[in-house]
């Protein structure tokens, strides 16, 4: 089967072994996949990984190695971790933190930028009908945006403001909002918050920007220290700052505020994938307008240099 793969570099393989399901997973025709900044960042060394790169995807259950074929036949997304269900983590119901987990595309499991993927049934949830796979393909980032709302309870009398208007940022913000919640998005780029503006999302230019510590929550999408710096500086005094990108210190940053005005900090990763794909369903966000190209997996090292380009936001694999 075609695949793409890094190992040192980045290459189309065409002849690379189809994977064969294991007792209790299916073989999935993969349809269409979305390059995250993290397949990025494996391309550069993270994790140290090797194999075939991707982690979200929406595909069609081909076979199924189980008595359990409900799922044979249906168009599927799927968690991009499986949990060990053993270990300490898993006793207390954190899945996702498991010691023991495979992720797709990035920990000791073949990705979803191939014709063909292997998951646990367990893991693979049923799309909806009248979710096209355009809009099923963003399951895994609106369920990260969502995560933050099963992590922390957010009165409506309460403000809530993004930095960073990427595909992250973006993402999150459309999630929140669709959820009622007070957002504001922050971002230097008109284009992109435009996005967001036509779908009820109050939205600021960063040069048109005042600093002010009045908000109750404060989301850093920006994987930078000046952004954590601002993001920071925007919290009131008991407020929350959430964590939604990895920043990589470059350079020494005061963290004293966190002290002085008892700021809470929450890292916010991955989030569960049913509640995404139920507001998927209800049709209140709309991803199409964040695809930036569709590529075949022949054109996928175009598409991953299309990734690259600061006017990109997300750009899909088609199989």
């Amino acid at each position: 089967m075609k695949a793409v793969v890094f190992d040192k570099e980045l290459k189309i393989d065409n002849d690379y072994k189809k994977p064969i399901p294991k007792k209790g997973e299916a073989l999935i025709k993969i349809s269409l996949a979305g390059i995250c900044n993290t397949d990025f960042e494996i391309t550069k060394g993270y994790m140290g990984y090797k194999g075939i790169l991707g982690h979200e995807f929406v595909g069609v259950v081909e076979e199924i190695n189980d008595d359990d074929k409900s799922l044979l036949g249906k168009r599927v997304v799927g968690e991009i971790s499986n949990a060990c269900e053993n270990c300490e983590m898993c006793h207390r119901g954190l899945q996702r933190h498991c010691t023991n987990r495979e992720t797709i595309g990035i920990w000791r499991k073949d990705g979803c930028f191939a014709e063909y993927l292997t998951w646990t049934i367990k893991d693979l949830l049923e799309v909806p009908e009248n979710v096209s796979d355009e809009q099923a393909v963003f399951t895994e980032p609106l369920a990260a945006g969502l995560e933050i709302l099963e992590q922390l309870h957010i009165q409506p009398i309460e403000k809530l403001i993004i930095l960073g208007d990427g595909k992250l940022g973006l993402t999150t913000a459309l999630a929140l909002n669709a959820c009622n919640i007070d957002v504001t998005l922050v971002g230097k780029h008109e284009n992109k918050l435009e996005i967001a503006k036509n779908q009820g999302v109050k939205t600021i230019l960063l040069n048109d920007f005042e600093i002010k510590k009045e908000w109750d929550f404060v989301v850093e999408a920006t994987g930078s220290v000046s952004g954590f710096e601002t993001a920071l500086a925007l919290t009131k005094p008991r407020g929350t700052l959430i964590l939604k990108s990895t920043v990589a210190a470059s350079k020494e940053f005061n963290l004293s505020p966190i002290v002085i005005d008892e700021i809470r900090v929450q890292g916010s990763r991955c989030g569960r994938f049913a509640p995404a794909l139920r507001l998927l369903k209800s049709e209140k966000v709309d991803f199409k307008p964040l695809i930036s190209g569709i590529y075949s997996i022949d054109e996928a090292i175009k598409a991953f240099d299309r990734n690259k380009e600061k006017d990109s936001i997300k750009v899909l694999i088609k199989f």
